[in-house]
């Protein structure tokens, strides 16, 4: 198959060198000059496990390619995938200019047949504005070139992206075309061949899917972080209630974990924007309204509990931090609960240590010129001469920890944990004052 991806980022990257190393040949288009040179080279700008070997295994087989040339891209792929993005405008809607300017693109170059499928995260209505646009430049061309628009959201989890397109638990696609139906499938056919994961509908119901999932794992982190609020106040522990209703099949353990609050490229982003069109069509989305509020909420708890600990006084204080990736194993910033924290305790006057595996790179840049924000070598590093510590992303390597050297290191041996990482009576007994989320009594033992 040939394969056209409008887009390098993190989706349009993933979903290229997986599509390439089942056979197929790929041409991943980006306007960045810079940024297609270095991935030529299998130079990856991402953190991703699995990624960089995927890219580089490609292209020296020659199935992946990376371009400028737009009008050359048009030309190679039968399936044309956009994959650009769709950030939130003031107002929180998706902003699809990036879309529209490739979708004009794909009709100032189009000659043959193609599919053109929305990979990017929509609103529902995008695939017939593509349509639009394709149309309207092949009129101006005096061309009569067929062909179709699908919707084929993707569903990869950043951290697990390679594993989730190798085996994909569906493959959504909208079209009310048989024919472009089954080029699909030949095209999934390699990732879905243990069982049918192919899951048709119309393309409206397509768009939507998407944003529908997203909101729904979203609900649900706000949902427990919303009882973890009540569990605190009631004297009674998260981590017990989360056993206790995740065993119920109906409820499952999945995103039932309390925490600082969702981040990420995606579950901010696509709640706002659900919010957004839902207004646009005459309905208030109460419901995913306060999703968003609680979430909001939540991001800033670590840093009242820390300036609790302290009587509000934090000027000059210090605080080591744990985790600046809005999860494990990625290094995406974006809508990171730990930059809400920082920017709290700077204000407040207080000092930042900070580390994070694989996120200080990008943290550097994004922080350049904040003072009072320095970057350790390790962990514990991060402590050495700190009030206290913070934890706000769950990377293993936090997980046991070397707690006779926190205790030594931290002036005021507290941990302020924004993961529910540790025992409570564990932190009791090592004589460190303990701040969890949402356990009661037992998380709160300062």
């Amino acid at each position: 198959m040939r394969v056209t991806i409008f887009g390098s980022g993190y989706v349009g990257l993933v979903t290229g060198a997986c599509l390439a190393d089942a056979g197929n040949h790929v041409i991943c288009v980006d306007v960045d000059e810079q940024k297609v040179a270095a991935l030529s080279r299998g130079e990856i700008p991402i953190h991703e496990p699995g990624l960089e070997a995927l890219v580089r295994r490609n292209l020296k087989a020659k199935r992946l390619q990376f371009t400028i040339d737009a009008a050359r891209a048009v030309e190679h792929g039968l399936f044309l995938l956009l994959a650009v993005g769709t950030p939130p405008g003031e107002d929180g809607s998706a902003d699809l200019s990036h879309v529209v300017k490739v979708a004009q693109t794909i009709g100032q170059h189009l000659s043959s047949y193609a599919v053109v499928m929305t990979k990017s995260t929509v609103p529902v209505g995008t695939a017939d504005r593509v349509r639009e646009e394709v149309a309207s430049e092949l009129a101006r061309r005096g061309a009569e070139v067929d062909f179709d628009v699908v919707s084929n959201p993707e569903f990869l989890k950043e951290g697990a992206a390679v594993a989730d397109f190798m085996k994909p638990d569906r493959v959504v696609v909208g079209t009310d075309n048989p024919r472009t139906m089954e080029l699909l499938r030949a095209l999934y056919e390699p990732f879905t061949r243990n069982r049918d994961r192919f899951v048709v509908m119309d393309v409206r119901s397509a768009e939507l899917t998407k944003y529908a999932a997203n909101a729904m794992l979203a609900t649900k982190i706000s949902f427990m972080n919303e009882v973890a609020n009540i569990a605190e106040r009631v004297g009674a522990d998260i981590e017990a209630i989360r056993l206790g209703i995740g065993s119920d099949p109906r409820i499952g353990y999945s995103f039932i974990y309390p925490g600082a609050g969702y981040g990420g490229s995606c579950f901010p982003k696509d709640v706002q924007a659900l919010v957004r069109s839902s207004t646009g069509a005459g309905y208030s989305a109460r419901l995913l309204e306060a999703v968003e509020q609680v979430n909001c909420d939540q991001k800033g708890l670590l840093f009242r509990k820390i300036s609790g600990h302290f009587g509000g006084k934090l000027a000059g204080r210090v605080i080591a931090l744990w985790g600046l990736a809005f999860k494990p194993n990625t290094d995406d910033l974006r809508e990171a609960p730990s930059l809400v924290l920082i920017d709290s305790l700077l204000a407040a006057g207080a000092r930042v240590q900070a580390f994070d595996p694989v996120a200080m790179p990008g943290a550097r840049k994004l922080l350049a010129g904040r003072e009072g924000v320095t970057f350790a070598a390790d962990a514990q590093a991060a402590t050495e001469g700190a009030d206290v510590l913070a934890i706000v992303t769950e990377w293993q390597e936090f997980r046991s920890p070397d707690f006779d050297h926190m205790k030594q290191a931290l002036k005021q041996p507290a941990v302020f944990d924004g993961r529910n990482l540790y025992s409570p009576e564990l932190m009791r007994r090592l004589g460190l004052s303990y701040y969890a989320i949402g356990r009661g009594l037992a998380g709160a033992t300062g």
